[in-house]
């Protein structure tokens, strides 16, 4: 049955459409992934749905009586409950139930109700069964088990009011959870979760008995939880019958047959052009001209006119173009701590911290959040000092670092003024390297202040990228990028010859580019030579056997090759490069002879350019190695 119908909607912003004639349904029990750019109109698309906006045309329709669960502003209580109270108002039909209850036995307990007694203990019997049915009794285990999940038990005797933005929006995830409503709209729910967190979300919302609409750049968790994709982009909807990884297949597949069927398109276009025009020509030259084929001619192009041109699909889309370079290499040990321990307010934190990071690690800490992640970074930066232990950077070190609160001091600085502080190039050179991380034209004067979290890890990549650094450390850095942008700085990290150390909740970013994990838990840290999927094993079995381990290795695992000590393997990898790109341009030597279409002839040229650059590149790295 459809929880929820859209029927040719559209939706306007400052005289800008975010888009126009949507039209789908979201039925019941269904788990959907809206998926899409940054600034394709996701969220806005979401708030339509909850009926927190209303269309500038076309109409929403919603079941009747269906309960819609959306977290948009997080609510303010004057009086300062404790946060375990803001929890149960999800119950507060039954919680008012419980009070009429109370009230019927203190009426029972009066001798002079007496009279009424049996009227009552009828109407208390009723109340009883409704509460029992309803789930009365579950109130405070289902409270306890949504904050167990969401790691937030040490919040619930708290004031709410005192928590921070990222603990109330935890909390107002965990209410609207324990609502339970018919269709429950969530937009990126886990970006203030720790690791632990996101799969018990995860492991939640598939089992969940509502309808459920997620908005996630998380690439597992999509998979883990959704059964349909709506994919929005350029103002339109495509829907997907599958998780996320079959939709990025079936969308790779749909894109190449629009293409298929557009390029043949065009062939029919000119064929026909060219017997308009030999049509022509024959009637003219005939003496005296013939009406006959000028008619035919005509029909022809009426036909032409009549056809459904098909609009030529994007098949390269604008991304970041990131590339970071290592500076000089620093020496083997990049950064060591040893039995380092620290609180705050009295509350340890950790103690006995040993790390040890050399040169071309790639290494990660995780943890639940609260257990000293963000704060053993600040003791690596030199932000805060240690009350026990010894912090010691390597030499040469030339640190990077990505933090999750960017530019959040800054107010009137345009984009272009922040990236000049960092970057010495002229306004020139900064606009053309700004237009590489997608601010392009009047963008790069638009306040710092008024950019997206997504815009704002941008800039910051963008002055990372033209620093001297060789020591990368990223806290959280996939927060508010979208998948593309992902990616993309995927492959950027993948290619970077320093070394990296990153906090990060994305497992799919974790098992792609980190072979070290830093795991901490009850105060102190394991180190796992191996990807999270791995260490996250080797954990389980840790705390089954309740074995004190601080390191282990993942033998079946092979080292990262180390530049220095690699030299014959790198050269024979170069010379597979050079052949590869050898035979691909032969091949796209060949194609170029036999290609009509102009674009085409543009797009297979400027591939061919810039593997004959690449090649050249190679060709010079391997006289050099």
């Amino acid at each position: 049955m459809i929880i929820c119908s859209v029927n040719k909607i559209a939706k306007m912003y400052g005289g800008n459409a975010i888009f126009e004639n949507i039209t789908l349904e979201l039925k019941e029990k269904e788990r959907v992934g809206l998926v899409g750019r940054n600034g394709s109109g996701k969220t806005t698309l979401v708030r339509l749905l909850a009926g927190e906006e209303t269309p500038d045309a076309g109409q929403i329709h919603w079941k009747k009586g269906a309960a819609i669960g959306y977290l948009t502003q997080i609510p303010d209580y004057h009086d300062s409950p404790p946060t375990k109270d803001v929890l149960r108002t999800a119950f507060s039909s039954l919680l008012q139930m419980e009070e009429k209850m109370k009230r019927i036995e203190y009426e029972m307990g009066i001798e002079k109700n007496a009279d009424k007694l049996p009227k009552l203990i009828d109407e208390y019997g009723n109340l009883q069964d409704q509460y029992a049915i309803k789930g009365g009794y579950e109130i405070e285990a289902n409270v306890e088990k949504i904050a167990h999940g969401l790691n937030i038990p040490h919040l619930l005797n708290q004031p709410f009011s005192r928590l921070s933005g990222g603990e109330k929006t935890k909390v107002g995830l965990g209410l609207m959870l324990l609502k339970e409503p018919d269709l429950l709209l969530l937009d990126e729910p886990t970006n203030h979760l720790d690791l632990m967190a996101v799969e018990w979300l995860g492991n939640f919302l598939r089992e969940y008995r509502g309808t459920v609409l997620v908005i996630s750049h998380d690439r597992y968790f999509l998979d883990e939880v959704v059964n349909k994709v709506i994919d929005l982009e350029d103002g339109e909807v495509s829907v997907y019958h599958t998780n996320f990884t079959g939709f990025v297949k079936e969308k790779e597949e749909k894109l190449l047959r629009e293409f298929q069927a557009y390029e043949e398109q065009q062939k029919k276009m000119k064929k026909m052009k060219e017997a308009i025009k030999r049509l022509r020509d024959w009637a003219n030259r005939a003496n005296p001209p013939n009406a006959d084929l000028h008619r035919r001619a005509r029909n022809m192009e009426r036909a032409l006119e009549r056809m459904e041109k098909i609009k030529r699909p994007t098949i390269n889309r604008k991304k970041m173009n990131l590339e970071m370079e290592a500076t000089d290499r620093s020496g083997k040990d990049v950064l060591m701590l040893r039995d380092v321990a620290k609180r705050f307010d009295d509350k340890l934190l950790f103690e006995d911290v040993t790390m040890h990071v050399t040169y071309q690690d790639r290494a990660a800490i995780i943890g639940e959040n609260g257990t000293g992640k963000s704060t053993l970074l600040k003791l690596i930066l030199r932000q805060i000092n240690p009350d026990k232990g010894e912090v010691r950077i390597g030499s040469n070190v030339k640190i990077g670092y990505l933090s999750q609160n960017i530019f959040s001091t800054i107010e009137e600085e345009t984009v272009i003024e922040t990236f000049r502080e960092e970057v010495n190039v002229t306004e020139g050179e900064a606009r053309r390297i700004l237009a590489r991380f997608l601010f392009y034209g009047y963008a790069v004067f638009q306040k710092v202040s008024q950019l997206s979290g997504g815009e704002r890890m941008r800039l910051r990549l963008a002055q990372l990228m033209y620093q001297d650094i060789n020591l990368l450390i990223l806290d959280e850095p996939t927060n508010h990028l979208d998948i593309e942008s992902r990616e993309v700085l995927e492959e950027a990290l993948e290619d970077f010859e320093g070394s990296l150390l990153a906090v990060s909740h994305d497992r799919y970013f974790l098992n792609k580019l980190f072979d070290k994990i830093y795991w901490i838990e009850e105060k102190q840290i394991h180190c796992f030579e191996g990807d999270y999927t791995w260490a996250k094993g080797k954990m389980a079995e840790l705390r089954e056997s309740a074995v004190p381990l601080r390191t282990e290795k993942k033998k079946e695992t092979p080292p990262r090759p180390k530049k220095e000590n690699n030299k014959l393997l790198v050269n024979k990898n170069l010379e597979k490069d050079l052949v590869s790109l050898e035979e691909r341009i032969v091949e796209l030597d060949e194609k170029l002879l036999g290609v009509q279409d102009l674009d085409l002839l543009q797009e297979l040229y400027k591939e061919k350019e810039e593997l004959e650059q690449k090649w050249e590149e190679l060709c010079e790295r391997l006289e050099n190695e």
